[in-house]
């Protein structure tokens, strides 16, 4: 038996025996978001894009919770776990349902970019609802206790995977979110825009970060070393995966002019170790190839 089905073996084993058995484009095509098929190892296709913010979304019918704006009102952590057991509750059952009739498409998966707990201190950014407000603290609390209630406290299995998002110091204005450099100070980072991403991390081991499309401080948020390496990986001991936000990779060249090409710009964020590349299909299967 391959060691990568010995369930006896720890994942990390597990995974390193299946990654060294795939070609280089079988590696690059698990790197996007629309993971493909690897029918000679038995991997099925993945759809790593799924949301949850007030509730499993996009794909059927599902209990839907107030805005994460309302739900913060009740400065209730007990509350905000109970939603996040109900959402993966459904979102699992879902899952199984549509992968039995081998439906693995968008919104079908266990992985929910959620929660957003970025501080919402800035009127004219449009998605302050998805967030818990203006306060670090009570940010970190409510995303924390939404974070266990996803994931659930099984010693082994998650019961399904949350994601940190939009790390870090991301708020508006909405329109300049794709070319916007945020100026903070290591006070402002530290004691703000920082503390919940970083109790989600080291208090509820949250699965997953989603890195932001502005820049801060002059390094874009998806390929930052100051972010990504030194404090996420480095300070806090991180051992999830990152993500980019949606076409975020693109905006190196195109809009932060960081880096001269897709290629540079995807070089950037794996480097960096943003793992998972979320864009469109032909695009990064393009860029990767050349690294």
């Amino acid at each position: 038996m391959e060691k990568y089905h010995d369930e006896s073996l720890s994942f990390e084993e597990r995974a390193a025996d299946l990654v060294s058995r795939m070609t280089l484009a079988e590696k690059i095509s698990q790197t996007l978001f629309t993971a493909a098929a690897i029918d000679r190892l038995g991997i099925p296709a993945y759809n790593w894009w799924n949301e949850a913010l007030h509730g499993v979304a996009r794909a059927g019918v599902a209990t839907m919770f107030p805005q994460s704006i309302g739900m913060a009102a009740t400065f209730s952590p007990a509350s905000l776990q109970k939603v996040g057991e109900v959402i993966a509750d459904e979102g699992r059952a879902k899952y199984n349902a549509n992968s039995k009739r081998g439906d693995r498409d968008i919104y079908k998966g266990l992985t929910f970019w959620s929660p957003n707990v970025n501080i919402f201190r800035d009127p004219r950014w449009g998605r302050g609802h998805e967030t818990y407000g203006e306060d670090p603290y009570l940010t970190s609390r409510l995303g924390v206790a939404f974070v266990n209630g996803m994931q659930g406290n099984h010693p082994k299995y998650l019961k399904a995977a949350a994601c940190a998002k939009h790390f870090a110091v991301h708020s508006g204005p909405e329109n300049l979110r794709h070319e916007f450099n945020a100026e903070v100070t290591e006070q402002e980072l530290r004691e703000t825009y920082l503390p919940a991403f970083k109790a989600l991390v080291t208090e509820a081991r949250v699965e997953a970060v989603m890195g932001a499309y502005n820049r801060t401080n002059d390094e874009p948020c998806c390929g930052s070393k100051r972010l990504l390496v030194d404090i996420l990986r480095g300070e806090w001991d991180f051992d999830g995966h990152v993500t980019s936000d949606c076409w975020a990779i693109r905006d190196f060249h195109e809009f932060h002019k960081i880096t001269h090409n897709a290629t540079e710009s995807v070089a950037l964020a794996m480097n960096m170790g943003n793992m998972t590349v979320t864009t469109n299909l032909n695009r990064p299967v393009q860029m990767c190839t050349a690294l």
